[in-house]
């Protein structure tokens, strides 16, 4: 027989004529969250709504939440944290006292890099217990008590010490950040006052009070009935802490050494950094995109922003040691020589690795593969990962079979056929081996990330992932979800500080439409994958979830591209402007013949003869062999002779020579080319052209999309950032529009500050010490050179920088030297951003004992050449660094000086 309880919600929410407080939760009494099914509250006065109901159903816990609804329309609901009360057979009345949750101004502490990991709090097993039949329950959330650290309640009732702090009651914390206490009502009068105060659990001293003035409970709340709980929830901790900030270090883990490495970072060297950051007082480790890229068993798959899968690791990061021995002894013998080889590289030799260590894995998978896939771990992990893993694994078949990516040519196999793929699992199948090895591979994986997840936190140091933006046009999402993609366009960046030509990612757009049909679902199983290892990561190019840089197929540069969302001009728009528009020259590339020497030199009538062609006395066009940057490209493949290298630039060059772009979508709306002022086409104008296109321009790409950019933006990234529980960054360099502050403001995502790469362009570097609190500043990133290499690329820069901004007299010093960049590290620590991270090789920059002499190879990426190498590792073990005492120190003083956790 089941038991019926009596429960009532209270909450005091002011509306306004024609509103309606409903509530919904997990069981069938509240509609089971759906919300046509929610309850309708009474309201009883003075903005005080309420609720009773009979429930007869089993639950033993019930979660809920509020909403505003009028004329069936919800107007707004609570933050997305849930109530929640757990049930007791003990107790038949429920009385609920709520307070509405709206989002608090600290969120960044409510995510899991806080709760389980920086202030995460051991499990409290011995809350209070009250023996009555009558209980009084106190929740409140206080995220910001830190480990070392209890929340307690005094107040002016004996049970609570008569605001004594050394009487004061310790609440529990099994559910961190929320906290709470029971109480015996028999032990209590009315009114009830009270504050929190936070207890040194070392010293069991009092730390700090609680700020406001007390809180109050009247006697509205006395129990009128036996076996009642009363609970109060929905209160959030009032403090006035000062701004806690913290420290890391960002290394891709493919850049990692120690001694047990196979010629590249792995998880146990993850693992093994995790010791070294404790060990120099840092909190975050923050690393480059993990997910597989193989696409060629070349290096050029080495790119980590070019993932054929958003949810499979990259093999090539398993640790072999973690793995297991090899049972025989020749061939681990051989692989250990092959383990010292590679290690005593200085950089990467991808395929070698890639080669060398998935044969190893293949030797294992004979050897231990058949057992480990009879395991309930690993029976579990296939269940919880199925909706990925199978057409990963047939993906990668596929690929070899086919020995190409392109699924296009995938005879039988171009278009995804789920039922298809799944016959290919079956153990007599022919393609079992692969399909299994891969699946072994995956759970291998994910068994040592998990590792390295959990030690991490266990230590208190967070580790911070990146969500790349694209996927590869030829990944396994585009082969089974193309609905989500479009392969009409190419992903990619408008120039800027890193490439002036923009940049072209070569990834596909995203159809945004459907992926708001589905309630952005593609985006949010990103998300929890994500989680599964990382309590933070770094969303790169958040700007492309405002609008993204759309580059047409047919070209390989990223000057023609567009925004897209966007607002394109009319022809009649264009001309209020006070431009004759002229679309065939505005919108056809073509050449003034004076200009041909400056590209070609004297190789200028060779190509006007064999590539142009006259479209009026002074102007040339492309031959239609050549009339596309696709063409060009192809037409010059292989060939390396200098002067080749030339005309292919220089027909490039020509290609981009627009004013206007032609929407693809609409061919009637043209938009106004990226950096057109620095075009050949643009001088010809007259100034008085010049001057109207320069107010056409700098409306459209300032001022024109600000509000629509900012709804894109709001539409997509609400339901995302309010569907995960990781700390959110955001990568916003570039191009940035004036509604990104904004919107990462309003919605707590950490912003990125570069010193030496400015958000108001009226400066040269940014002012450190009036950076955003909630933000990450850092010295240089992966695509940008560290600091050694930045002090050598423009002197007379870093002369002004050593100057005006390390206020140094006198010249600068020609390299940088430890103590400056000492100086400059010291100066981002201090300054008010959250975090602090900084890339390895400038904290080796610090120390003269530590930091190699070939500074050059410490640079990770060059954004400009779309071919580059991603090889980089660190020149020292992580064992060595662990007794670089004197690096080590220095970096300990340096983060205690600056006041940072």
């Amino acid at each position: 027989m089941r038991l019926t309880r009596k429960i009532s919600f209270h909450i005091n929410f002011h509306t306004v004529w024609g509103q309606k407080v409903y509530i919904s939760g997990s069981i069938p009494e509240l509609g089971s969250w759906e919300t046509v099914l929610a309850k309708e509250m009474n309201y009883i006065g003075d903005g005080n709504w309420h609720l009773q109901l009979d429930i007869s159903s089993d639950a033993e816990r019930i979660e809920y939440r509020y909403f505003v609804n009028t004329n069936d329309r919800q107007l707004f609901e609570e933050w997305e944290r849930n109530h929640h009360i757990v049930l007791d057979n003990q107790f038949e009345t429920y009385n609920l006292y709520d307070y509405w949750q709206e989002r608090p101004s600290n969120v960044a502490f409510y995510s899991s890099a806080f709760t389980k990991s920086l202030f995460a709090h051991p499990c409290n097993t011995d809350a209070r217990i009250v023996r009555g039949n009558r209980k009084l329950v106190i929740k409140i959330t206080a995220p910001r008590v830190e480990k070392n650290r209890a929340l307690a309640i005094t107040g002016n009732q004996e049970c609570l010490g008569y605001w004594d702090p050394g009487k004061a009651l310790i609440l529990s914390c099994e559910t961190f950040p929320e906290w709470h206490i029971d109480l015996d009502i028999d032990d209590i009068h009315y009114p009830l006052e009270y504050k929190f105060l936070e207890i040194d659990t070392n010293t069991h001293a009092l730390a700090c009070w609680e700020s406001g003035d007390n809180h109050v409970l009247s006697d509205r709340t006395t129990p009128s009935e036996e076996k009642e709980i009363i609970c109060v929830s929905g209160l959030y901790a009032r403090d006035d802490a000062s701004l806690w900030r913290t420290t890391g270090t960002v290394i891709p883990v493919f850049s990692l050494r120690s001694e047990n490495s196979f010629g590249i970072g792995d998880l146990r060297d993850l693992h093994l950094f995790v010791d070294w950051m404790k060990q120099t007082n840092q909190r975050i480790i923050q690393v480059l995109p993990v997910n597989d890229t193989t696409t060629t068993h070349t290096w050029m798959d080495s790119y980590p922003y070019s993932a054929i899968s958003v949810y499979a690791l990259h093999p090539m990061y398993v640790s072999l040691s973690w793995m297991g021995n090899l049972a025989d002894s020749e061939k681990a013998s051989f692989f250990k020589e092959k383990q010292q080889e590679l290690n005593s590289k200085k950089f990467v030799d991808y395929e070698a690795v890639i080669k060398y260590k998935m044969a190893y894995c293949r030797i294992f998978f004979e050897q231990e593969g058949k057992q480990l896939l009879e395991t309930p771990e690993y029976k579990r992990f296939f269940a919880e990962n199925s909706h990925w893993l199978i057409s990963y694994a047939a993906y990668s078949y596929f690929r070899d079979t086919y020995n190409t990516i392109d699924f296009s040519k995938w005879e039988g196999n171009s278009l995804y056929d789920k039922s298809q793929v799944n016959k290919l699992c079956d153990e007599k199948n022919e393609a079992w081996p692969e399909l299994s090895f891969t699946f072994f591979m995956q759970f291998v994986l994910h068994i040592q990330f998990k590792t390295v997840s959990d030690y991490a936190r266990k230590n208190g140091i967070v580790l911070k992932g990146d969500l790349p933006i694209g996927v590869n046009r030829n990944s396994v999402e585009v082969w089974t979800e193309p609905q989500y993609f479009n392969m009409n366009g190419q992903a990619g960046a408008p120039p800027d500080d890193f490439s002036t030509i923009g940049q072209n990612w070569m990834f596909p757009t995203y159809n945004w439409d459907a992926m708001e049909k589905d309630g952005f679902n593609w985006w949010k199983k990103r998300f929890a994958k994500l989680s599964d290892y990382f309590d933070c990561f770094r969303i790169d190019h958040i700007l492309g979830f405002f609008r993204i840089w759309e580059i047409p197929t047919d070209f390989v540069q990223g000057l023609c591209g567009h925004f897209s969302p966007a607002l394109p001009f009319s022809k009649e728009e264009i001309e209020q402007y006070g431009i004759t528009f002229n679309e065939a020259r505005f919108t056809t590339a073509h050449i003034n013949k004076q200009h041909l020497s400056e590209l070609f030199g004297d190789l200028a009538d060779e190509v006007e003869n064999s590539y142009l062609a006259q479209s009026s006395s002074n102007h040339f066009v492309l031959k239609s062999f050549c009339n596309t940057q696709k063409k060009i490209e192809k037409l010059f493949d292989g060939k390396t002779d200098e002067s080749m290298l030339r005309v292919r630039n220089g027909l490039l060059s020509i290609a981009n020579e627009a004013l206007f772009l032609r929407d693809p979508y609409d061919k009637d709306r043209f938009h106004p080319r990226i950096s057109a002022n620095q075009s050949y086409i643009y001088h010809e104008l007259s100034n008085s052209g010049q001057y109207a296109f320069d107010h056409l321009y700098w409306d459209f790409f300032y001022h024109r999309h600000n509000d629509f950019w900012k709804m894109q933006a709001f539409k997509r990234l609400t339901p995302l950032i309010n569907s995960t529980q990781m700390l959110v960054c955001g990568e916003d360099l570039g191009m940035i529009p004036e509604s990104v502050p904004e919107v990462m403001n309003k919605l707590q995502i950490l912003s990125l500050e570069i010193e030496r790469m400015p958000k108001d362009s009226n400066h040269e570097f940014a002012d450190l010490s009036h950076l955003p609190y909630l933000s990450v500043c850092t010295t240089s990133t992966h695509d940008m050179s560290p600091l050694r290499n930045w002090w050598k690329e423009d002197k007379e820069k870093i002369q002004r920088y050593y100057n005006d901004v390390l206020h140094q007299s006198g010249n600068a010093p020609g390299e940088c030297t430890s103590d400056i960049a000492q100086h400059i590290i010291e100066n981002h620590l201090n300054s008010p951003s959250m975090l602090a991270i900084f890339p390895l090789q400038d904290w080796f920059a610090t120390n003269d004992s530590v930091k190699q002499e070939d500074y050059e190879s410490e640079r990770i990426n060059i954004p400009a050449n779309s071919a580059h190498y991603w090889r980089y590792r660190m020149h020292i073990t992580i064992e060595d660094l662990m007794k670089a005492n004197n690096l080590n120190e220095r970096v300990v003083s340096m983060i205690v000086n600056s006041g940072r956790k």
